[in-house]
């Protein structure tokens, strides 16, 4: 049996490359540029991964050769080749970086390519840029050695169902001493990109700050350098444009839309570090991936580190750009990373400039602010719950739909507080329509009262904490008890204050025992002016919402709900001198109220049938 070290090797494609080499291969895409960026970030990381490697292991780059990434266009040949001397890959490292996509949400990336019109930000964002040169080419062939082996193997895929793999020449195993050497065989559509100007264009406007030299070698001449290689974030702000800016976010985040916001500086004093940052327009398709990883890059002295370091809370893990330390020790592992004091100190520190840095901008440039808010609102809000020491910070900045309007601030509710109100009202719901809906908002409408309508998952959780902003506590209107008396009608002729038409006590005797253990309790509400009923938590209860969303997770039982009525509704008023028809219409009260709610009743063929007797007897007595 022939071992597979001797001889070449077919393997097939894990599904999901299968499927995004289908994109690639028959890509609509205009921004085929797009593969040439990619190709240069992953030598760009190679040469990164090889520098900090050599720290431990010198010998890994005793040749003493510069690091460096090569560009060579053969238009005789119609090949394009990307080379670089860095960390190379070997054999099973060729398998799984170019045969697999170890990454979880694989899926739901691809169902958004498949849709997407900005199919090229989403290769870039999601770290696949490697099949983008299926675009271009109809063949690529690969061959690497990994630093420091005396192996040497070339992959060979037309984008079809699979790859070769074997071990490499006598020829490319002189010529390539270590580091991976792409050679794009590119199809007819895309034999420009053999022109160096072609080359210099793309270079110039995704790659120029890659910190490492990008030699192109024109079929005559000497190889000449065509990026300034240098770590944008060691410069001056004076020297830099707003350009400079942009054109670095693109190369570090891999985006392709504008920075909505740029913080860059120079830390002095007990530590030493640059920090260039930026907040993106738009929402990164993997923002809410379970592991929360932050996408901040850790260099030491302008070695990499680490792309993963958790340099931010997981809150603000939408940030993007590097921050490059003079202290830390060059040969800091990823597990020291975690417990370091000194990096401790920088994220406290960075997070506080971040978190300054963006209330400056709600201040001074709103609508730029509302475009973070918008893409990145419910990550920020992740925060409320989580960073005890920023929470006052963190509401601040918060904006909210309420029954007043859109993209307002705590600051503004509170400063158009009604006469004797002293909380600030929330409701949390699926959806602002069904919150506008909601009958908890009844008697807060008739007075006026602002609300916080609340419809992103987070907000059930934040809500949860003991919340107050300017001293004014914030308040469930689905929770506890509300009493809205002091505060005046916006019409005093408001039915709001009509004397009850039902006998309070007898009403909720009978309700109560129609409902059973159903509920926890029957009472009359302050919430309600024309709806019949409602449901809501205790005081010392999860609100519902959330219940309702830990239930699902099997993260806790759902209490029994207390059920409101409103003593002026004829519904209600009618129950005690209904004998025949009091349980029926106690049952209604209660699954009308869930139904609100966004609920089914616990029997729906029942409560049809319910529905339908009560419609018919009131039918015949209209009849009759």
């Amino acid at each position: 049996m022939m071992t597979t070290d001797t001889i070449a090797e077919h393997k097939p494609f894990q599904a999901e490359v299968a499927e995004l080499l289908n994109l690639m291969v028959h890509s609509v895409y205009s921004e085929t540029d797009i593969f040439l960026r990619e190709l240069i970030s992953n030598a760009s990381d190679a040469l990164d991964k090889l520098r900090y490697e050599a720290i431990a292991a010198p010998e890994l780059t005793a040749d003493g050769e510069p690091a460096k990434i090569s560009i060579i266009p053969d238009k005789k040949a119609g090949t394009l080749s990307v080379i670089d001397n860095g960390i190379g890959m070997d054999r099973q490292e060729l398998i799984d970086n170019l045969g697999t996509i170890a990454r979880s949400g694989t899926k739901s990336f691809l169902s958004r390519l498949t849709e997407a019109k900005d199919g090229a930000g989403l290769i870039g964002q999601f770290g696949v840029g490697f099949y983008a040169a299926f675009m271009v080419a109809d063949r690529i062939a690969v061959t690497s050695r990994r630093a420091g082996a005396s192996e040497i193997w070339t992959w060979i895929s037309t984008g079809g169902d699979g790859f070769d793999i074997a071990p490499a020449s006598d020829d490319d195993a002189k010529r390539i001493v270590r580091g991976t050497e792409i050679v794009l065989h590119l199809k007819e559509d895309a034999k420009k990109y053999l022109e160096t100007y072609e080359i210099e264009r793309i270079v110039g406007a995704y790659s120029d700050n890659i910190q490492f030299p990008i030699l192109l070698q024109p079929e005559e001449g000497e190889p000449r350098q065509i990026n300034s290689a240098s770590a944008l974030w060691q410069r001056s702000k004076s020297e830099l444009t707003p350009e400079d800016y942009t054109q670095a976010y693109k190369s570090i985040a891999g985006a392709f839309d504008e920075p909505a916001m740029t913080l860059h500086y120079r830390a002095e004093g007990r530590q030493s570090y640059a920090v260039l940052l930026f907040a993106p327009s738009t929402k990164p398709f993997d923002l809410f991936e379970p592991d929360r990883k932050g996408k901040v890059k850790l260099y030491v002295r302008r070695v990499f580190i680490a792309d993963d370091a958790d340099i931010l809370p997981g809150y603000l893990r939408f940030i993007r750009g590097v921050i490059d330390s003079e202290d830390l020790p060059l040969n800091i592992s990823r597990e020291m990373l975690q417990n370091n004091p000194q990096l401790t100190q920088i994220r406290k520190a960075v997070t506080g400039r971040v978190i300054g840095e963006l209330e400056s901008l709600a201040e001074k440039e709103p609508e730029t602010f509302a475009k973070i808010w918008d893409a990145f609102g419910p990550v920020i809000k992740e925060g409320i719950w989580e960073d005890f020491e920023r929470r006052e910070k963190l509401l601040a900045l918060s904006r909210f739909t309420t029954t007043t309007g859109e993209k307002r601030s705590l600051k503004q509710y509170v400063e158009s507080l009604k006469p004797n109100q002293t909380e600030v009202y929330y409701l949390v719901g699926d959806s602002i329509e069904r919150l506008k809906s909601n009958p908890k908002l009844e008697s807060a409408t008739a007075r006026g009262i602002e609300v916080l309508l609340l419809t992103d998952p987070v907000d059930a959780f934040w809500t949860s904490a003991p919340l107050d902003f300017g001293g004014k506590p914030l308040k469930s209107l689905s929770q506890g008890d509300v009493d809205f008396g002091l505060i005046p009608l916006v019409d005093d002729n408001a039915h709001d204050k009509d004397k009850p038409e039902a006998d309070e006590a007898a009403t909720i005797a009978v309700i109560k025992d129609a409902l059973g253990e159903r509920v926890s309790d029957v009472r009359a509400s302050q919430r309600l002016t024309t709806s019949a009923s409602c449901l809501v938590a205790g005081g010392a209860a999860r609100d519902r919402v959330l219940e309702r969303m830990l239930a699902q997770q099997n993260r806790g039982a759902v209490t029994k709900p207390i059920l409101e009525i409103n003593m002026r509704h004829p519904l209600v008023a009618a129950i005690t001198g209904q004998k025949d028809a009091a349980r029926d219409l106690s049952l209604l009260l209660l699954e009308q109220a869930q139904i609100l709610d966004g609920e089914l009743p616990e029997d729906p063929a029942a409560f049809a049938s319910r529905l339908n007797g009560l419609v018919l007897r009131g039918l015949a007595n209209a009849g009759g």
